[in-house]
């Protein structure tokens, strides 16, 4: 009779235990955002800085934490057509208040739209603006030129227009900078 109490009780244990650690697993997926919110977040409810960072490339426009900003070449001139799985690869730069420049960006090109699920995208000189998940920190730039959903994505310079020169993984940018208008 006292090993079948104690099984009893052994057993009794592991369900809490299993039971607590779904219920602690379902809290935190409950809160946690989609990696492309995540990504998509910039600030803790103020309006983001558009900044600039120089590479060999040529000085390119950088959003929150100085990660590169893209254009893509198949959005209209203040209308994104990125959603669904092209913005959890490639997170629209989202604000909640009016975007900010510092650097050599120009406040007078800073502008948002509003994306069809209500959010406000930054755009600059017309252009809305993304970052790219592949993307972790400051100073990286791996998707530029990449042509995924149908159409080529460009860092941008400081007067709008989209940088189409080639890089490389150990320098962050090619030699040339040519950048030409969009």
């Amino acid at each position: 009779m006292t090993r079948s109490v104690l099984t009893r009780s052994r057993l009794g244990g592991l369900a809490m235990m299993v039971g607590v650690s779904i219920l602690v697993a379902a809290c935190g997926s409950s809160s946690s955002k989609s990696s492309a919110s995540a990504a998509a977040s910039n600030t803790s409810g103020g309006g983001i800085a558009i900044s600039t960072a120089k590479g060999m490339g040529g000085t390119y426009l950088t959003g929150a934490s100085g990660r590169a900003v893209y254009l893509w070449d198949a959005d209209t001139s203040d209308m994104s057509t990125c959603s669904g799985a092209c913005a959890k690869a490639w997170p629209p730069v989202i604000t909640k208040a009016a975007p900010s420049v510092s650097g050599g960006a120009q406040a007078s090109d800073l502008g948002t739209i509003t994306r069809s699920d209500g959010l406000k995208q930054v755009t600059y000189k017309g252009h809305p603006l993304y970052y790219f998940v592949g993307d972790t920190g400051s100073g990286q730039v791996k998707g530029q030129g990449s042509n995924s959903f149908g159409a080529k994505w460009w860092l941008v310079n400081q007067s709008g227009s989209a940088i189409t020169s080639a890089l490389t993984a150990s320098t962050g940018a090619s030699g040339g900078g040519s950048a030409v208008g969009y």
